[in-house]
């Protein structure tokens, strides 16, 4: 369970990572956080990736339905600008943005914000995707959600892709997709 920081000097910006793979999660956590600073009167500005138009183009929308309203963007460049007066930043399916989301992430949480940045650590192959892995490096604090393998009941970590695309990006659901545990997603491969 995430704990959130508490710190006497409230312009200390720390950068924050929820990772795992399709259906664990981490979504539904990053609108939480985010639902919980907007209660204590944080100012809050939240991102997607204009091409993840699955469920909303506007609105960040878990699985289970929840949502919260956010700035569809093309670039990580864009962000800056527009979180300038906010100190609380959500990104969510950090994946598939470039490789700038590193730098704005560091500049923003540099200034002051807590930056809170959702995404898949692994591709639909096991390997690490986008810029997660750096992410997660450069973050003081991760947070790693499971969901439960669609064959065996255990722990997933891997996401499954069941269709015969071979490009890295095609976004899906659970009709694309199922979570899988370390072994069965190995059987499949």
């Amino acid at each position: 369970m995430f704990i959130e920081p508490h710190h006497g000097d409230a312009a200390k910006g720390w950068i924050e990572v929820i990772c795992g793979s399709m259906f664990s999660g981490k979504t539904e956590e990053l609108i939480r956080r985010l639902k919980r600073a907007r209660i204590a009167n944080q100012k809050v500005k939240i991102f997607k990736p204009a091409i993840d138009v699955r469920y909303h183009p506007e609105h960040i929308v878990s699985h289970d339905e929840n949502m919260i309203p956010s700035t569809p963007v093309h670039s990580s460049a864009e962000i800056p600008a527009l979180a300038a007066e906010f100190n609380v930043i959500g990104i969510d399916e950090a994946q598939f943005f470039d490789d700038g989301v590193i730098d704005v992430a560091n500049q923003l949480a540099q200034r002051g914000a807590r930056v809170i940045v959702a995404g898949l650590d692994m591709d639909y192959t096991g390997k690490p995707f986008g810029q997660i892995p750096n992410l997660l490096a450069i973050a003081e604090y991760i947070t790693k959600l499971h969901a439960i393998c669609m064959v065996c009941g255990n722990i997933a970590n891997y996401s499954y892709r069941k269709t015969n695309h071979e490009i890295q990006v095609v976004l899906g659901e659970k009709n694309i997709y199922e979570p899988r545990c370390r072994q069965c997603f190995q059987k499949t491969i």
